[in-house]
């Protein structure tokens, strides 16, 4: 997979300015405000940023917190996890493995099989439904 690096000029040109302070100033959406906290469609959630493909909803549950949640990533190496102490917290940060964005945070309280919560902000998906017809 090859790495986006863009400069901060072209991020602000690509997304909008909610989608900006999310991925590239690691913001926090409001709980229950975004698109795809109940959605219930089938298909795959994709970085905003860069189109990365992240998480698939079959994996995706309700979390009750707020955020589309969900129990792991498509493969290992579509995201980074790395120690978030902002704000006097002890969090583990997700971010998105091709384009550096900050999606949110991954808890070790979520369901079988991963026993893993992995809350992303909805302005930092992009999501696409699975065809029925394959392609």
């Amino acid at each position: 997979m090859d790495y986006l690096n863009l400069s901060e000029s072209e991020w602000r040109k690509r997304l909008s300015p909610e989608a900006y302070h999310v991925l590239r100033e690691a913001g926090t959406e409001r709980a229950f405000a975004g698109h795809y906290n109940d959605n219930k469609v089938d298909g795959i959630y994709r970085c905003a940023g860069c189109s990365n493909e992240l998480f698939d909803s079959l994996d995706k549950y309700d979390s009750g917190s707020g955020w589309p949640s969900f129990t792991q990533p498509i493969a290992e190496d579509r995201v980074t996890n790395h120690s978030d102490t902002s704000h006097g917290m002890r969090r583990v940060e997700t971010r998105c493995a091709r384009c550096d964005g900050h999606l949110g945070h991954v808890f070790p309280d979520g369901p079988p099989p991963t026993g893993l919560r992995y809350c992303m902000n909805s302005v930092a998906l992009d999501f696409r439904p699975r065809t029925q017809s394959g392609g």
